[in-house]
Parts: C-alpha cells; sequence; structure tokens
C-alpha cells in the first residue's frame, strides 16, 4: 500500500474508531483525538482531570477497540519498584525465574501517577524512556507498541508526590478533563444506570499501530512549519535575548526541544487523520496547548494575576 493509499486509509479507520469508543466514552471528543494522536505517533500522555470523568475507563475502551494488551497499576505510596517492573523469584527447583510486572503491556494505565514516592516513579520513567526495563542485570525489552497513559488528580495535594518538571517533560500530551455539559451528563447517566452491555468491536491490532507510527514519521513536513514549531517552542524562553515582555513577566522556564520535537510530530499525525498529507501551521496550533501545558513553568506573578496556563499559549500562537 503507497504512503497516500495508507492515510487514506487511515482517516477511515480513524473514524470508524471514534465511533466505537463514542459507544462507551460519551463526549470529551477532544480528549479521546490527543490519546489517539499520542498513540499514533508512539507517545505518552498525562490525563489530569478530577475523579470520576471516566479516566480509566477511556483507557480501557481505547486499548480494546485498538487490539493491544491493557494493564492499570493503581498508584499509592507503599509501591515499590519491583510492584510494577517485577523480580525474580526462587521456584521449586531453586533457580531464579522472572516474573513479569504490570508494565509489561501495550498500554499501561498509571493510575494516579504523584501518589507514590519518586523512586517508583522513576522506575516507570525509565520504562517510558528505554522501551526496556533492568531487573538483577539482565535488561528486558517490551513490546512495541508501548505507551503510558498516566492520570493525576489536581485537586488532592496533601500526601502526594508531585512530578517535577523534568520528569513531566517526557510525556509528549497534558491532556485536561472537564466536566460533561448536562446532555452529556444526562445520557453518561442514563447509560451507565441500565442494564445495557456494549460489544467493542477491535479495529486495530500491535502490528497495525506500529505501522501507523512509521507511516506517520514518513509524512513529509515544510521548512515553513518546522520553523513555526521550533519558533514557538522558543518564545517560551524568558531567559532569551527576544522574548517577549508578556513571557518574561510570567513565565519562570520555559519549554524545551522535546515539544519542538513533539510540536511536529503531533502535527503530523493530526494532519494524518485530517486527510491531510502534509501538516501545515494550523496543525501546529492544534496539538500547541496538549504539547506545551506541562513544559511551561508560569510564576507567581501570573498566579497573582489570574493568567493560566492555556492564556500564555493562546497570547504565543
Amino acid at each position: 500500500m503507497s504512503d497516500v493509499a495508507a492515510i487514506k486509509n487511515l482517516v477511515e479507520k480513524h473514524r470508524a474508531l471514534k465511533n466505537e469508543i463514542a459507544k462507551v466514552i460519551i463526549g470529551q471528543d477532544e480528549v479521546v483525538d490527543q490519546i489517539l494522536l499520542s498513540i499514533y505517533t508512539g507517545g505518552h500522555s498525562l490525563l489530569i482531570g478530577v475523579p470520576g470523568l471516566a479516566k480509566t475507563l477511556m483507557v480501557n475502551t481505547i486499548a480494546q477497540t485498538l487490539g493491544l494488551d491493557f494493564k492499570r497499576i493503581q498508584f499509592t505510596p507503599d509501591l515499590m519498584p519491583s510492584d510494577i517492573l517485577g523480580s525474580e523469584v526462587l521456584d521449586k527447583d531453586r533457580n531464579f525465574k522472572f516474573i513479569k510486572g504490570p508494565v509489561f503491556a501495550n498500554i499501561i494505565l498509571a493510575d494516579e501517577i504523584n501518589r507514590t514516592p519518586p523512586k517508583t516513579q522513576a522506575a516507570l520513567l525509565e520504562a517510558m524512556q528505554e522501551r526496556a526495563v533492568t531487573i538483577a542485570g539482565q535488561r528486558h525489552k517490551l513490546e512495541s507498541p508501548y505507551f503510558v497513559l498516566a492520570t493525576q488528580n489536581p485537586i488532592e495535594q496533601e500526601g502526594t508526590y508531585p512530578l517535577p518538571e523534568a520528569q513531566l517533560d517526557r510525556f509528549m500530551f497534558a491532556i485536561k478533563l472537564g466536566y460533561p455539559s448536562i446532555d452529556e451528563e444526562v445520557d453518561i447517566v442514563k447509560s451507565t444506570t441500565s442494564d445495557r452491555s456494549v460489544v467493542l468491536n477491535t479495529l486495530f491490532s500491535a502490528d497495525a499501530i506500529n505501522d501507523i507510527q512509521h507511516l506517520i514519521r514518513r509524512i513529509p513536513v515544510p521548512d515553513n512549519v518546522v520553523d513555526y514549531a521550533v519558533k514557538l517552542a522558543n518564545k517560551t524562553r524568558p531567559t532569551l535575548d527576544g522574548a517577549s515582555d508578556f513571557v518574561k513577566n510570567y513565565i519562570d522556564w520555559g519549554a524545551g526541544p522535546r515539544a519542538s520535537q513533539n510540536l511536529v510530530l503531533g502535527a503530523k499525525a493530526h494532519a494524518a487523520i485530517s486527510g491531510k498529507f502534509s501538516p501545515d501551521i494550523e496543525d501546529v496550533k492544534a496539538v500547541a496547548h496538549g504539547i506545551l501545558r506541562h513544559r511551561i513553568l508560569k510564576n507567581y506573578k501570573a498566579e497573582a494575576d489570574g493568567i493560566s496556563i492555556e492564556a500564555i499559549i493562546d497570547s504565543l500562537l
């Protein structure tokens, strides 16, 4: 199949996938789109939202429709690295045998990642970055495709361990989940309080997802789009000579080079699902909030003046 035909096929499959997910997940179209974009590009996502917004159900549903192996890890303050990576145990023949932990799956839901201490967070982040884990000196490769979708509750901070900015940078998207509209909530209540059961169809496979990731990377990008993405990330850095007064006043730290890379990759994937064979500046703008949201550190003055991260990003676009 040529790349042109593959993109046309992806548009149809993506539309069918959204319809399949909508059987279970009501609303949250933008959130689902961003999760799928991160999957199509091989990135990880951080879902930020209050309890009860179907974060876990959403990830589980997406994993089923994609035909991928799914594991959920509920993070707690006493969770140890070996609890997620696995450990060596002595079998009945007195030989050491490696028992794989839940990190060995295609999609990992790291539920409430900010509830566990840094040592366990670091073990997961190493797996995210290296796509492999080392136990007792032995390196164990993780199967491809591999995605971590972590959730974080923004309202409970007592007894939590927020991810440092350097570790947040490893997530391609930070996705904010908002409350549903009244009409959507009515539909949610009706569907979840009835005896209705939903059968989900599997539309992809692990190999198909790997093929899509390679397809996305083969999409050509015009120089002006790369230039726009790099300059957009550059604008967020208050220490540079050309930084605007707005940025200098309200931002402590800006986005690093990983943001530029992800803006281009995200724009490629956004263009592909829109049926375009090459991204334009509008595609970069479409993914900018999710990619820059967790990479910009605003200062106390922004807090005092009620300036949100979204408003800062809007001013840069």
